[in-house]
């Protein structure tokens, strides 16, 4: 885990968590697909999978609006990923 005094700007700037509002990947369900793990963007709030699912759906998210925070949406895990900075902060 990083020290706080070394976190990139955007996991500084975080200062409320937003959690998911369903464990569900939000563009697997369209297509009928399946994921591994979980992540919530902290810019707008979509729950979407994560690296280690088929579709990778985050990344893809976060290349395509530059959202670049994340937490995980898994029960039990507390930390945020920023994909710029590839940096990890536990909350």
């Amino acid at each position: 885990m990083q020290k706080e005094e070394e976190l990139c700007q955007h996991l500084a700037g975080i200062t409320e968590v937003k959690l998911p509002e369903e464990r569900l990947c939000e563009e697997c369900v369209k297509t009928h697909s399946s994921w591994v793990h979980l992540r919530t963007c902290q810019t707008c709030g979509v729950t979407l999978c994560c690296d280690s699912s088929p579709n990778t759906h985050m990344t893809k998210h976060f290349k395509a609006t530059g959202h670049p925070v994340v937490i995980s949406a898994e029960e039990g895990e507390r930390w945020l990923w920023c994909y710029a900075d590839e940096q990890v902060v536990g909350y």
